[in-house]
This record gives structure tokens, sequence and C-alpha cells, in this order.
């Protein structure tokens, strides 16, 4: 068991450098007119019918095409969505949230350099900008540019001091450069600004998990689950935690929970193989 535990451990380390080197981060989400939120129903088809009837009535409405096209990039149709932002910015070209939006669509389907130049007419126009501070700060994270993300996500730290958006993408990148002890405290400070989102927790879970402290590690494991119960990743950590600590039954259960919903997971469908090949 102790060379298992070291070997799994080694797992965990190497996770906590790498398990989100792809994620989006929280923060440069969409912006209307006003802010929208994660509502669910932004992107349905009825909602873009009624906006489309409200452009009708208002064609030369820059605020109009912005939230349609928030609409149909939450729908996942990017293509309309960059037509909307482009008639917006067409009738105002100092349009600040339409210039950010674009710049979230474009990072979004890959196109990196055109989403940083988006976000810069963004903050050109208003430096204060949270939202494109962060989406900046994201586009240079997945270029591999992270002195320039640091700073973009300490600005957007200095403008709204309770983004956890902004604590947790800076973790991202201090995660990346080796500064665990820096990255676990930016985890919690998002934490403490929103306890309700599970990235957080399940990334402080694999730093705690990498250190060796697998009882916190199994208690950020399950607040993930707490606010995600269909958070495939964060069952698997939980599972692998869980074999550590003796639990086994649980622990296979945890890891075939996670497995069916993350099909694709070595650790996954290495922690069931081994659990059922000892039951």
């Amino acid at each position: 068991m102790p060379s298992l535990r070291r070997s799994t451990l080694a797992l965990f380390a190497a996770a906590a450098v790498t398990a989100l080197a792809g994620c989006n981060g929280e923060g440069g989400g969409f912006a209307g007119g006003s802010a929208l939120g994660g509502d669910g129903g932004a992107g349905s088809s009825a909602n873009i019918s009624s906006l489309t009837e409200v452009i009708r009535a208002n064609p030369n409405d820059p605020n109009a095409y912005n939230l349609r096209g928030t609409a149909y990039a939450r729908s996942g149709d990017s293509r309309a969505a960059m037509a909307d932002f482009d008639a917006a910015l067409k009738i105002d070209p100092g349009f600040y949230r339409a210039w950010a939006n674009k710049g979230l669509v474009l990072r979004q389907i890959g196109q990196l350099e055109p989403a940083r130049q988006a976000y810069d007419r963004a903050l050109a126009i208003k430096p204060d900008y949270s939202a494109a501070l962060l989406g900046r700060g994201n586009v240079y994270r997945h270029m591999g540019q992270l002195q320039p993300a640091i700073a973009d996500f300490n600005d957007a730290i200095r403008v709204d001091p309770r983004s956890a958006g902004a604590y947790h993408d800076r973790a991202l990148v201090k995660q990346t450069l080796g500064d665990r002890s820096g990255a676990m405290a930016d985890y919690s400070a998002a934490i403490e600004r929103d306890a309700s989102a599970p990235e957080p927790f399940n990334a402080r879970g694999l730093l705690k998990a990498a250190e060796g402290d697998l009882r916190g590690a199994l208690n950020d494991f399950n607040g993930a689950l707490n606010n995600d119960a269909n958070y495939g990743e964060a069952w698997i950590n939980r599972g692998v935690v869980e074999e550590q600590l003796g639990d086994r039954q649980d622990a296979l259960a945890a890891c075939q929970r996670g497995v069916s919903l993350v099909p694709q997971s070595q650790l996954g469908q290495e922690c069931v193989k081994r659990l059922t090949r000892r039951s």
C-alpha cells in the first residue's frame, strides 16, 4: 500500500499542474446591456426570436444586436453571434461590451490573437472593464504568456476585489508557474467570494492531495460535488483519495460514477480497474 500511495500522490501532483490547463476560466463572460449572469434561458430559441423582434422594431439599437449575439453565443452559434456583435459595433464602434463579447467568442473558437485584439479595443475604451481584463488574461494564459496574464488578473482584482473568477484564473497561472502556495491562497480566496462554484474546490483539493493532505482534499472534492453532482473529475478525485484512506467500497463507487461522466479519464479508468481487481 505505501508504494501505491506514493504513485497515486505522484499522479495527483501531476494533475495539480495539468488538470485545469484547458480550463477556460470563470471570468470574462458575456456582457449584455445589463449583466446577464448565468441565465439558462438566454440562449433559447424563444429568447432569440424575441430579440429578433426587438431588432426589427429598433434596427439601429446596438444593445439589441449585442443581446442577441450573446444569446446566439450561448446557444453555440458562434457565427451568428459574431455577425451580431459586428453589427452592434458598426452602429457604435465605442460599444466596449460588444468588443469584449466578440473577444470571448473568438477565444472560444480558438482564434486567440483576434480575441486579444478585440479585448484590447474594449480596454482602450474602458480600461477598468473587469470582464475584458479577465477575458484577455485568459487569452494570454492560453497563449502561454503567463506574466501578462497575471498582470491582467491583478488589474481585475484591483478593479473588483470581490471577483471570484479573477482569483480562480490567477490561481491557474500560479499553478502553471509552480507557485503552489500562491495558487492555494487564490483558490481559497475564490471560494470565500463564491462558495457555489465547484472548480476552485476541485483545484484546491488536487493541490492538497499532492501535498499529502488527503482529508483536506476529500473535504474539497465533496465541496465541489455539493455544488455540481455531475462533476466527473471531482468524483474520480474523491474516489482515489478514498482509496488511499482505506475506504475501498466508496472509492470504487465514486470512481465508477466519475467514469460514467468522464469516460476518457485515464485516472478514473485505472481506479476502477484497480479496485475491481481487488474486490
